[in-house]
């Protein structure tokens, strides 16, 4: 697939400030598209939206909040102030890379709803903020993240991807017929500093039973959200793409 011209094109990437959710905010700049760092952490979404300006490209950094339903309001408004619209979001933020390991008998319940809160709810969360703004402009495409995790019985990290799942063909359904296409990406494990943090001793194990035998990129999901956003998808909604080198094989 070559790569889609997204010029004119306003985007959102949460959790854009490192790692996957940094690879697809430059992997749109660099297709054409305006784009919003929405990150809690301030200085790194300063970080990414300077150094894609330096490239050439259009960013603002939002310092955002997903799980806090008026911070995710407050970061479509400065979105159409700054660029006149939205037409992609890409909801990537998570508590991922510090994510504590622990059984769902005993996880501390606040940390649990917390967890919640930003890695399921707060992709719900970004979609209310912004499908009226997609809507004026005649329509969207909004991407949300999995993970493969959603069905290996991972704990309540798999649980808050099969509530991704849920949302994301509710909504295919809801937000379809006004020209809003809404799918998910479910990564298997990808070579990140917080697949190190989580994973790193167990990373060469499940890398072995992989058919394809090698660890994910984050180009391998830059290279699938460019398609599922690009008109070539265009009649794609409410589908999981596992990107994972054959991790989960699914009817």
């Amino acid at each position: 697939m070559s790569t889609p011209n997204l010029d004119g094109k306003v985007a959102i990437v949460t959790g854009a400030g490192r790692g996957i959710g940094e690879a697809y905010a430059r992997g749109l700049a660099g297709a054409g598209a305006a784009v919003v760092i929405a990150e809690l952490d301030a200085d790194n979404a300063e970080q990414v939206a300077k150094s894609i300006e330096a490239d050439g490209g259009r960013a603002l950094a939002v310092t955002t909040d997903v799980s806090d339903p008026s911070s995710a309001e407050a970061m479509a408004a400065a979105t159409v102030e700054a660029f006149g619209g939205i037409d992609i979001l890409v909801n990537n933020a998570a508590i991922y890379g510090d994510m504590k390991m622990d059984s769902l008998l005993t996880i501390d319940w606040d940390y649990y709803l917390k967890f919640m809160a930003v890695n399921m709810h707060g992709s719900l969360a970004c979609i209310r903020a912004c499908h009226r703004a997609m809507r004026k402009g005649g329509g969207g495409v909004i991407v949300n993240q999995s993970s493969t995790a959603a069905w290996m019985g991972a704990g309540y990290y798999g649980i808050a991807k099969l509530g991704v799942h849920g949302i994301t063909q509710s909504l295919a359904r809801e937000l379809g017929p006004v020209g809003i296409r809404i799918n998910a990406i479910a990564p298997g494990p990808v070579g990140t500093e917080a697949t190190e943090k989580t994973a790193g001793a167990f990373a060469d194990q499940i890398v072995a039973t992989l058919p394809l035998a090698r660890m994910g990129t984050v180009d391998d999901m830059v290279g699938a959200l460019l398609f599922l956003v690009s008109d070539e998808a265009a009649w794609i909604t409410g589908h999981v793409l596992n990107v994972d080198g054959g991790h989960i094989m699914r009817p």
